[in-house]
């Protein structure tokens, strides 16, 4: 469906790999009530619940305040449990083509390089939890989920809402243009103006004291070094951590660029714009007295964008009263970067709004649905918004005898894990090693819990125990 405002996507992407949407979802359920839904925000959640929301038989519209759609971010993990609905939706090949499979995690100790922790993932996470792990680029990734939707939905640039009116619902744009709407989904990200409407006044986020730089390498340049050859050669995730601060690097775009993130300590006021490109010499006063493989990698950036890492509390509904109008994604549970979980729990709550809307069959069963999403969703999105706030005191404690006692439970953990690369017994996750460890990519319960989660299998859990019964039965007269 072509845009009906702005131009398109900007072309600076990788990836030409043939994408094999699926001809049907949700055991081929199709909603018997078809709505106008408008999601607000074009954005990674946003494009995958408009996809779902279609494939479920909806007419979707997005509108997006952007006059274009361009290449913005870095590089991201994408875990199992949202590289499993990736693959579900036809993207598998795609992925394969742009996105690297990272082989282990690596944590390092700042000054050092010592190696604290080493696990395996690649092909063992994906046999442990049925899906790989991939590194990609963000734009790839939006990239993939534009095209995967734009031939479902309609897509419309350069629409700003400014105001709306819930109950009915309708949206108000910057242009005077007023859009009617059956159900509006709020995916308008951390800045979002959706949300204002259900906290019922203005909600703006706030700064963590915390920031981050993130820059992208020609793997090419580090290829010419001995000393970093290995990092590319080596696909992993390689963390270094130090005193309030810590570095995360990978490949991305099959290999050809390094991605590099450096969370620290914001010495700007809170009030400063939150991304502001930063001289190279700032940044390396940040991280100064930190391992060679460090300071050559970052003798190699000539600038960098800075990042002010901001957070919210969790809300307490997720809903507006009128049950018209539901959030998804950062604009209602965003989250901090020490769990590299956003855009997962994002792409998870879309698979469940549209797999529960694919039963919809009378208007009256909106805003029933609307809570059984919230009710899927809450508790999941919330403990892994909390535990990734929580992680950043891990990442970042200070040498001393809490850091010390980290790292020797770290040391234990990856001791188990080359007794399980090197074919030896293989440890069942239920010893001291790993359950409670203080780093959770060494605890297997944990792992277990975020990486194994199905949406798409939570949501059908859902129906057959509480929806077919509660919500299946509900039918008023409806009229389009």
């Amino acid at each position: 469906m072509a845009l009906s405002d702005g131009p398109p996507m900007a072309a600076a992407v990788h990836g030409t790999a043939l994408i094999e949407p699926p001809s049907e979802l949700y055991q081929g359920r199709r909603a018997a009530l078809p709505l106008d839904i408008v999601v607000v925000g074009c954005g990674l959640g946003g494009l995958a619940a408009a996809f779902c929301l279609a494939m479920a038989g909806h007419k979707v519209t997005i509108l997006e305040s952007a006059a274009t759609i361009g290449e913005i971010g870095a590089g991201m993990f994408l875990s199992p449990n949202v590289t499993r609905l990736l693959f579900r939706w036809g993207l598998e090949k795609r992925l394969h083509e742009v996105a690297v499979k990272p082989e282990a995690l690596n944590a390092r100790r700042w000054c050092t390089g010592e190696t604290l922790s080493w696990i395996q993932w690649g092909d063992s996470m994906a046999q442990k939890y049925g899906a790989p792990p991939y590194h990609v680029h963000r734009a790839d990734l939006h990239r993939m989920l534009y095209d995967l939707a734009e031939p479902h939905v309609n897509i419309r640039t350069n629409c700003r809402v400014v105001s709306m009116n819930p109950s009915i619902p309708t949206l108000m744009l910057r242009s005077g243009e007023v859009v009617h709407a059956d159900l509006v989904i709020g995916a308008d990200g951390l800045k979002s103006t959706t949300r204002h409407f259900v906290v019922g006044r203005p909600d703006e986020p706030r700064p963590t004291g915390d920031a981050a730089y993130r820059a992208v390498l020609p793997t090419k340049v580090l290829l010419a070094d001995p000393d970093l050859r290995s990092l590319v050669e080596t696909p992993e995730m390689t963390t270094w951590l130090g005193p309030q601060r810590h570095i995360v690097a990978y490949n991305i775009r099959a290999k050809e660029e390094y991605n590099i993130a450096m969370c620290h300590t914001d010495r700007d006021p809170p009030e400063e714009l939150w991304r502001i490109e930063e001289s190279a010499d700032r940044m390396k006063e940040e991280f100064v007295g930190w391992e060679p493989r460090i300071r050559k990698l970052l003798s190699l950036i000539p600038s960098t964008l800075k990042w002010k890492l901001m957070d919210r509390a969790p809300l307490d509904t997720w809903i507006h009263e009128s049950g018209k109008l539901a959030l998804l994604g950062d604009a209602c549970h965003p989250m901090l970067p020490y769990a590299a979980q956003g855009v997962a729990m994002a792409i998870e709550d879309a698979a469940v709004l549209g797999n529960l809307f694919s039963h919809l069959s009378s208007r009256a069963q909106i805003a029933p649905l609307l809570h059984a999403y919230e009710a899927i969703r809450y508790e999941r999105a919330t403990n892994t918004q909390t535990f990734s706030r929580l992680n950043k005191a891990t990442l970042h404690l200070a040498d001393g005898p809490e850091q010390e006692q980290r790292d020797r439970k770290m040391r234990a953990a990856m001791e188990d894990a080359l007794k399980k690369a090197r074919g030896e017994v293989p440890f069942d996750g239920t010893g001291t090693n790993t359950k409670g460890n203080t780093s959770h990519w060494n605890d297997e319960r944990k792992n277990a819990i975020q990486f194994g989660y199905d949406a798409d299998e939570e949501a059908e859990k859902w129906w057959c125990q509480h929806g077919e019964s509660e919500i299946g039965p509900i039918s008023v007269p409806s009229t389009l």
